[in-house]
């Protein structure tokens, strides 16, 4: 049963929440356990603990990722416990919760703190708007587009770090006989897949990519590009072997500690490396869009706010997204994350060298949207489970792995 069918009766007995409510707590979910996620986290809560409305946020961190937590949040808000806020990644993955009416309206408060003319990516914002409303504050920039590298496993062993994708591959074998994986993946599904994208834009082109993701151009997906980037990700299937574990801060674990020599993943790695002590240019390196078609994608997280029947509570949720977007949580936030920062009117200066190459990026335009952006949460996880399988074993050829991703992209929403 969809969605939107199993929570219509719960939208039309949604109450509307009134303002001039006292200081009070509130529950806020999201799914940043790892320890730089827990460093960021914590900003936020700071932040609105000392608005000087006397408000304390209620931590509800759920442990694993979006995948695991999306399904309980969602439980929660149409089986009638909703929180105070939620994470949800930018993108669809709350638009039927939005469409049933079960989500508050922030566009007075996004109008009145110019939220808009802040944000460096209109598209962040669009992401949270449905019929010209404002559900969400989107709270960072997230990026996919990026291979990290530890610095030290090269320059140990005596090879030239790599500065693509080619020269990537090219120094696997002799990472191997050190006995180094080349490349550190964990075990859940959103890793596979977002792998997997990573590699479609750096190795085929945006073009080609909008075309699959946004224009669902089932040609394009079985066509002669698409072919030589499922042999690409059948090949660094080979460079993850050994690669055991589940989750994405264990394989982010294994670059930092030189059991491994890199990792796609996005720049919430940034998060584990500075936990660590790990300085960027230094003791690791970045390289967007794999170092072979630098950009960046736009990714990232926004806070949604449940309709509650609890004056005061409904009160502190617009305090609370007012903090979110305020300069100097964005920016405490966002260093201790590894993210950029939605708004381009904030100081930078503390920047490493990897959130500074993700900026200029962003201003030179090179950007490129997220599959969140693009594809439904059905047909995202379809491609999950293909990518599981195909990722997980070498039973599948690259060949029928490509003609399943074709099959999905045909019939995608």
């Amino acid at each position: 049963m969809r969605l939107r069918t199993m929570i219509a009766a719960l939208a039309a007995s949604a109450v509307l929440p009134i303002t001039g409510a006292q200081a009070t707590d509130l529950e806020v979910t999201h799914w940043w356990t790892s320890g730089g996620e827990a460093a960021a986290v914590a900003e936020f809560a700071k932040a609105f603990d000392n608005d000087g409305a006397g408000d304390h946020w209620v931590d509800g961190a759920i442990a694993g990722s979006g995948g695991v937590a999306r399904p309980i949040m969602i439980s929660r808000i149409t089986g009638g416990d909703p929180m105070g806020a939620t994470q949800f990644n930018h993108g669809r993955q709350a638009e039927e919760l939005v469409q049933a009416g079960l989500m508050r309206d922030l566009t007075d408060l996004a109008d009145k703190e110019g939220w808009r003319d802040a944000i460096g990516d209109p598209k962040l914002l669009d992401s949270c708007t449905l019929d010209g409303k404002v559900y969400c504050v989107p709270v960072n920039i997230h990026s996919w587009q990026w291979l990290w590298l530890n610095r030290h496993v090269y320059e140990d062993n005596g090879l030239a770090v790599p500065t693509n994708w080619e020269e990537f591959v090219s120094t696997a074998p002799a990472l191997r006989e050190k006995g180094i994986i080349p490349l550190a993946m964990g075990n859940q599904p959103w890793q596979s897949s977002g792998a997997f994208n990573v590699m479609a834009i750096a190795l085929t082109g945006v073009d080609n990519f909008l075309a699959v993701n946004r224009d669902k151009d089932a040609e394009v997906a079985a066509g002669p590009a698409y072919a030589r980037l499922f042999k690409a990700a059948a090949d660094a299937r080979d460079l993850r072997q050994g690669s055991n574990v589940q989750d994405w801060n264990q394989a982010t674990s294994m670059v930092i500690t030189g059991k491994a020599a890199g990792q796609i993943m996005g720049d919430w790695a940034q998060g584990e490396f500075a936990v660590a002590g790990k300085v960027a240019g230094v003791d690791y390196d970045c390289l967007p869009g794999l170092g072979t078609n630098p950009i960046v994608s736009t990714d990232g997280d926004a806070f949604y706010f449940p309709k509650l029947d609890d004056p005061d509570k409904s009160a502190a949720q617009l305090r609370l997204a007012s903090v979110m977007f305020s300069k100097e949580a964005q920016v405490a936030f966002n260093l201790k994350k590894g993210s950029m920062p939605i708004r381009t009117d904030v100081d930078l200066a503390q920047a490493n060298a990897c959130m500074k190459k993700g900026i200029a990026l962003l201003k030179e335009g090179k950007i490129a949207p997220s599959t969140n952006q693009l594809l439904s949460p059905d047909t995202s996880g379809q491609i999950e489970d293909l990518m599981t399988e195909f990722w997980s074993s070498d039973s599948m050829s690259a060949e029928d792995a490509q003609k399943r991703y074709a099959e999905i992209i045909a019939n995608a929403d």
